[in-house]
């Protein structure tokens, strides 16, 4: 009985952490030390880079003030429907 009312006990406990807890995760574009690059063309896509490296083609940086940091954030919804050409100037995809 008493292993009964631990296990439930414990499951109800873990049931508060998810409800309360699951809505504040974020989940960065990229890891610790890299930054997002987006693939030249209308199509966009991106990948992350090691700082202090610059990006292999097909991507270019990001526009300045424009970069996503976290999955979901105004920048990445944004470049969903946007991408860059050769020129870094924005088009729509």
């Amino acid at each position: 009985m008493r292993k009964r009312i631990s296990i439930v006990l414990a499951t109800v406990g873990m049931a508060g952490v998810v409800v309360t807890g699951g809505c504040s995760i974020v989940e960065n574009i990229c890891g610790d030390g890299e930054y997002p690059a987006i693939a030249v063309g209308p199509e966009g896509g991106s990948a992350c880079f090691p700082d202090g490296q610059e990006p292999a083609a097909p991507y270019v940086r990001y526009p300045e003030g424009k970069v996503p940091q976290q999955v979901d954030d105004k920048w990445d919804v944004y470049w969903r429907t946007h991408g860059v050409d050769e020129h870094g100037t924005i088009i729509d995809s």
